[in-house]
């Protein structure tokens, strides 16, 4: 009797594949080490109890949650998706920097750690446009050349010039994602849609260096007809009435779609803020109520490409979601009517809504 013994090929194979999906493991890790961190120092931003008491902290908070951990996060799915090893360079550059400098490393490195993490995920996004010269792939790299020219720009100015550049990022990136997730249901008009918004969302980032005011007038005007575009063209609409995973993610969507449309029209209306309320009001519009319920959205159906591992959806999920948009509702209320304990009420219950969404997450990767 003969033994056959399996292909060396196969077996190489097998554990080259085991090696990425424990290096996506562990920057999925890097970035909820930034994600736990932002929103501690989102905490101390409010003025509230936090665990680690850290003015430095609470300085970084933009930074770390955008680049370090959203950023992180959404170059690590593109470089999945190019499926070149150098490719996880950008996600680990991106999240070496966000930990640089929560560790209180020498504020320069950890700029220029997001700097190069912020290059390397344009490097990315153009040889995945080389391969598939689509607009859609087009505006991903003009989006995560927003990252690069913000991660560069933080060298030399203050966080609040470049927020607006973070905006057009993530707005840019997610809509992209948006139109190619749902082409099939936006049909011919998706990447056109796109490329138009792209279009009027990058110039007007830009515009906010050179005139602040009118920049962001008319970022305001382009983020709200990205809002619009998406809730009457994606998925959402259509798939609210349904059950289960598809009804959980269709108001995700819905509902990060109106934060962004509220975002817009403080903007448009009000131009550069000058009062907290109203700064608050674009820029967690964008960044929590639209960012983060898109990841939550998401989360179901990209994780587990990334993980290697399932992520079944829970009804659990529901809880985190609307605790983010009641937190959202209510800090935005109490922001714009400057009730101090109104505000901080809701920035409590929206850093609360993450945590407990990424426990879920956990809890359900885990239990499976």
């Amino acid at each position: 009797m003969t033994t056959t013994t399996p292909p060396a090929r196969s077996t190489t194979t097998e554990r080259a594949g085991d090696t990425a999906r424990r290096l996506r493991t562990g920057l999925v890790l890097l970035a909820g080490v930034s994600l736990l961190t932002g929103l501690n120092a989102g905490l101390l931003r409010l003025g509230v109890w936090a665990p680690v008491a850290s003015t430095r902290l609470g300085d970084l908070h933009g930074p770390v949650m955008v680049l370090g951990f959203m950023g992180s996060l959404i170059a690590l799915e593109r470089a999945q998706a190019l499926r070149n090893p150098l490719a996880y360079l950008a996600p680990a550059l991106l999240a070496a920097g966000s930990v640089a400098l929560i560790a209180g490393a020498p504020l320069l490195l950890g700029k220029l750690l997001l700097l190069d993490g912020a290059l390397a995920f344009t490097a990315v996004a153009i040889a995945l446009w080389r391969r598939a010269p689509l607009g859609l792939v087009a505006a991903q790299a003009v989006g995560t050349a927003f990252a690069a020219l913000a991660a560069g720009l933080w060298l030399v100015t203050d966080l609040a010039v470049i927020l607006p550049l973070l905006a057009a990022f993530l707005v840019i990136m997610i809509a992209s994602e948006r139109a190619e997730l749902a082409q099939l249901t936006m049909g011919r008009r998706a990447v056109p849609a796109l490329l138009a918004a792209t279009v009027v969302v990058s110039a007007s980032a830009v515009a906010t260096l050179v005139a602040p005011d009118w920049g962001a007038r008319a970022l305001g005007l382009g983020c709200l007809l990205v809002a619009v575009w998406l809730i009457r063209d994606d998925v959402g609409r259509r798939m609210i009435r349904s059950t289960g995973l598809r009804r959980f993610n269709a108001a995700a969507l819905l509902l990060g779609n109106l934060w962004l449309g509220v975002a817009g029209v403080v903007w448009a209306v009000g131009g550069q803020p000058s009062a907290s309320g109203a700064y608050d009001a674009v820029i967690h519009g964008v960044f929590l109520g639209f960012g983060m319920s898109m990841i939550m959205a998401h989360a179901p159906i990209i994780f587990p490409t990334v993980l290697g591992r399932p992520l079944p959806y829970r009804p659990a999920m529901w809880g985190p979601l609307a605790l983010l948009h009641l937190g959202m509702a209510t800090r935005l209320t109490g922001g714009l009517a400057a009730i101090a304990p109104l505000y901080r009420l809701g920035g409590v219950l929206t850093v609360l809504s993450v945590l407990a969404f990424a426990i879920t997450v956990i809890y359900s990767v885990v239990k499976r």
